[in-house]
């Protein structure tokens, strides 16, 4: 008996930081983009940088604005340490993680970047001001590859969570629902 108890806490004390570590894990804002959209990424000093400003200004024109979701780019902001969204403010700790995901380090200035539907990140360089029309020719050129990547489809989503719903069929009814698993058996008692 004791040479279980201490077997047990050895392996407590071996797994319990990985545990601790992935169930603590930042959440990584690019994934859920990752194949749907392309983010178009500033970080910028304050939110008087006129890069950031200009960019908002330009898309609160409907033909900029239509160009931009046409293309299917999704607009985030980190000025200083407060992200957003699409004007939708981020967590502190989900700014932090799309901080360390786009790995850019030490710049001085503006950045922006773009990154494809295929997680490719693209800096594009500016001279102060970024125009809507500089974002777009980055976007018309990039890859083939990257242009031909669809988003998931539903059944493959709901595959990939574990969803037990069947997809709706072709004439709109919906399938049987797939049957739950059965319960797991209670564990056999130990013997001494």
């Amino acid at each position: 008996m004791l040479v279980r108890s201490l077997t047990f806490a050895a392996l407590l004390v071996a797994t319990g930081p990985l545990y601790a570590a992935v169930n603590n894990a930042d959440p990584m804002p690019l994934e859920q983009d990752l194949a749907r959209a392309r983010p178009l990424i500033i970080i910028a000093p304050s939110t008087a940088d006129p890069t950031l400003r200009g960019l908002q200004e330009a898309l609160k024109d409907p033909a900029t604005k239509a160009q931009f979701d046409e293309r299917g780019l999704v607009l985030y902001s980190v000025a200083g340490m407060v992200g957003k969204r699409e004007d939708k403010n981020l967590e502190q700790q989900t700014t932090m993680a799309l901080i360390r995901e786009l790995k850019l380090g030490a710049r001085k200035g503006t950045q922006v970047v773009l990154v494809g539907k295929d997680g490719q990140m693209h800096l594009i360089e500016h001279d102060g001001s970024v125009e809507p029309k500089q974002i777009f020719d980055a976007v018309d050129a990039l890859p083939a590859e990257e242009k031909a990547i669809q988003p998931p489809s539903v059944a493959a989503q709901s595959a990939a969570q574990g969803s037990t719903e069947a997809p709706p069929e072709k004439n709109g009814k919906a399938a049987k629902p797939a049957k739950p698993a059965a319960p797991p058996k209670p564990p056999k008692p130990l013997e001494d």
